[in-house]
């Protein structure tokens, strides 16, 4: 009755644990949609502000010709005041038309216009101002009779200011023209934060998404202190639980690892390969097991995390062993030990494949139940089959002087 019992609050346990799993994914989901709906917001808005922008930047170009052009008009016009056989009455209504389109002009500048442009734009229209005020002086000088003092004024005064004004005209609308690149720079920079933020929320949810199963302890009641390797214990029935992967700096620590195996020179750099392999897979100790030239007993010939003292009370594993490192040995297969309560790690054994067949397993001592991580059990297959170029190639008197090196350096 009381193993009913607790069996059903374990039960319970479960279900509620995979309805908190469930409702935190779909809050993630959530997130990432949330994300990526205001990213798009900002996005579209800021590409409305530079539209915007850009409108009203082209609307303040055409007022300054507009400007620039009843300019020119108006200097020319007061030309004609002067010109032999030219109407002086139809040369005065087109120059006051002139003023007052480049009037008209100037005032929806200034309207229009930014801080760094609006007082280049008043110093353009008091230069109309003084422009009118010399049109003014000339046509009383044509009305006294006297076109010589006009034409003075006209051709000293009058052309001097209007072209004063026109690149006063010019200068302002270069700066608008500065302004408008310097802000679209920044909602440029503002979108692309939008974007990379979106980004990484969306890659950490994605990572959230990601089904981590638990492992299961195995049934047994043993203290660490007498237990053997792990991978000299009989490997117990596959789980379906897997604990987190590796995070990506392993998977890049594993990338480099795979390409300095196949650049291996000698013994001192295949141990410390041999080291950095097992930093990947976090694993307390690992060993490379190499099998008898007849295919028989399993003898360690390299070894990281453990002592020479230990390494001396292992004996050789015969092929037909009740363990994981022959059952690797023996059948091609991975092997996996599931930590039990009471011991620090578990362990995954991978077989050594050559072209011939087997040639002995690598095994990793897998530390907080790791060892049923996928991504931790393809890690250990990948260095298995790099070793395997590599062992199955070296001479038999290389074997024997990587077993001596170690127990050196064990």
């Amino acid at each position: 009755m009381a193993t009913c019992t607790v069996a059903g609050i374990a039960r319970l346990w479960y279900s509620i644990d995979v309805l908190v799993s469930r409702a935190l994914r779909l809050l993630f989901g959530a997130m990432a949609f949330v994300a990526i709906g205001v990213a798009a917001l900002l996005l579209i808005r800021t590409e409305r502000e530079i539209a915007g922008r850009a409108a009203a930047l082209r609307a303040f170009d055409q007022h300054a010709r507009d400007a620039a052009d009843a300019l020119e008009e108006a200097r020319v016009g007061q030309h004609g005041y002067v010109a032999a056989g030219q109407g002086e009455a139809f040369w005065t209504a087109k120059v006051s038309a002139s003023r007052e389109a480049l009037g008209a002009a100037l005032a929806v500048l200034a309207a229009s216009a930014t801080p760094s442009s609006r007082t280049t734009i008043e110093e353009a229209t008091a230069s109309a101002g003084e422009f009118g005020s010399i049109d003014q002086r000339v046509r009383e000088y044509l009305s006294a009779h006297q076109p010589l003092m006009a034409a003075d004024i006209i051709f000293t005064e009058g052309s001097d200011t209007a072209a004063t004004a026109a690149r006063q005209v010019e200068t302002a609308r270069l700066a608008e023209h500065q302004v408008f690149d310097r802000d679209v720079a920044e909602l440029r920079k503002r979108q692309a934060a939008i974007l990379g933020s979106a980004a990484a929320v969306a890659a950490l949810v994605v990572l959230l998404l990601i089904p981590v199963r638990r492992a299961r302890a195995a049934a047994e009641d043993e203290s660490a202190a007498s237990a053997p390797p792990s991978h000299l214990v009989a490997p117990p029935p596959a789980r379906e639980a897997r604990p987190a992967a590796p995070s990506a700096s392993a998977l890049r620590t594993a990338a480099a690892l795979a390409t300095d195996f196949g650049r291996v020179s000698d013994l001192d750099e295949l141990s410390r390969l041999i080291g950095r392999a097992a930093g990947v897979l976090d694993a307390s100790g690992l060993m490379v097991w190499m099998g008898s030239g007849g295919g028989g007993d399993l003898r360690p010939v390299l070894a990281h995390g453990y002592s020479s003292q230990m390494l001396a009370r292992i004996p050789a594993v015969p092929r037909s062993a009740d363990n994981a490192a022959a059952a690797a040995y023996r059948s091609g297969t991975l092997q996996i030990v599931l930590a039990r309560p009471g011991a620090a790690s578990g362990a995954v054994v991978a077989p050594i494949l050559a072209a011939d067949g087997c040639i002995g397993a690598l095994s990793a001592e897998i530390r907080g139940g790791a060892e049923t991580s996928e991504l931790v059990q393809t890690f250990a297959t990948i260095f298995a089959s790099h070793l395997a170029g590599i062992l199955a190639s070296a001479p038999a008197a290389d074997m024997a002087e990587t077993r001596r090196a170690a127990h050196r350096s064990a």
